[in-house]
């Protein structure tokens, strides 16, 4: 338990370090595309991703360098194709919201809200009458829920009984439209399942341990035969929707509640354990880009 435990704050240490470089250089205008970086949602991808083997699939949102680190993914590619170098994992030419590696079976990210979902339910299938025994993980946010290609991904995997767990990163904000102003009041989002008969399940998304056991769980059971599942992690990011943009009084005021709730403080590490491991994560950073 203390390797696994050792795991994912590294993991989680890893990604956020990774997100205040990425804050860092966009600052310093050496990115030309735009970033949604996820600080303060790490536990999500590294609970999922750290059940995952490396044949399974993984589909994200455009706020997806978390769930392709978690995934295994190289950041070396990552960094050079959000700078815009011919060596990313896309030459170049997809920028941060549209980051696809194969060799990890990263699938892509899409700018589009919902983008990714029939194309993981597509994967899926295919894996199905392959009898290959993967899985698919697809991400999304709160938003996407309102789209209708939610709703007919969650039909078709369910009809099919599809090897996919569908992932909602519940942040409670579309861009700065609060999920009060969008969806109808006490209509959670892990409940939808029931409509489509599939299971459902809410986790506290800054606890990395309830959602790595949950994810085994359900990608055990995608594994299996039993079928598609709906996990709703309620999280909160901590920074802007995208960089340069206004944010509401109303948002500022309910970080610093979240903040508290930090996924990495709150897994019992001293502050030397996690500046040693962060020492260790910005060397790494800062040798790739140099």
């Amino acid at each position: 338990m203390d390797k696994i435990l050792n795991d994912l704050a590294y993991a989680m240490i890893r990604i956020r370090k990774v997100e205040e470089k990425i804050d860092e250089l966009n600052e310093a205008e050496k990115v030309k595309c735009p970033t949604h970086l996820c600080v303060g949602q790490e536990a999500i991808a590294v609970g999922v991703g750290h059940n995952l083997l490396q044949k399974d699939y993984v589909f994200s949102t455009y706020r997806g360098h978390g769930h392709y680190l978690a995934k295994g993914g190289d950041l070396k590619k990552m960094m050079a194709e959000i700078l815009g170098s011919e060596k990313g994992c896309c030459k170049g030419r997809g920028g941060s919201m549209h980051i696809v590696d194969p060799d990890v079976n990263f699938m892509g990210t899409s700018a589009l809200v919902g983008g990714c979902l029939p194309a993981a339910v597509g994967t899926a299938w295919a894996s199905q009458m392959k009898n290959e025994k993967r899985v698919t993980a697809v991400f999304f946010g709160d938003g996407a829920v309102e789209e209708g290609i939610f709703h007919e991904s969650m039909n078709f995997a369910s009809l099919k009984k599809l090897p996919i767990i569908f992932v909602c990163e519940n942040n409670f904000y579309a861009v700065n439209s609060p999920i009060e102003a969008r969806q109808p009041l006490g209509a959670d989002i892990y409940k939808r399942a029931e409509g489509y008969r599939m299971k459902g399940y809410l986790v506290d998304g800054n606890n990395v341990l309830d959602v790595n056991k949950i994810a085994k769980e359900l990608i055990d059971n995608a594994r299996n035969g039993d079928g598609p599942s709906l996990l709703e992690a309620r999280t909160f990011r901590w920074c802007v929707h995208v960089q340069h943009y206004n944010e509401t009084l109303k948002r500022k005021e309910e970080l610093i509640n979240w903040q508290k709730r930090c996924p990495i403080k709150n897994l019992g590490f001293s502050s030397l354990e996690i500046v040693k491991m962060s020492q260790k994560i910005n060397l790494e950073i800062e040798e790739l880009l140099n």
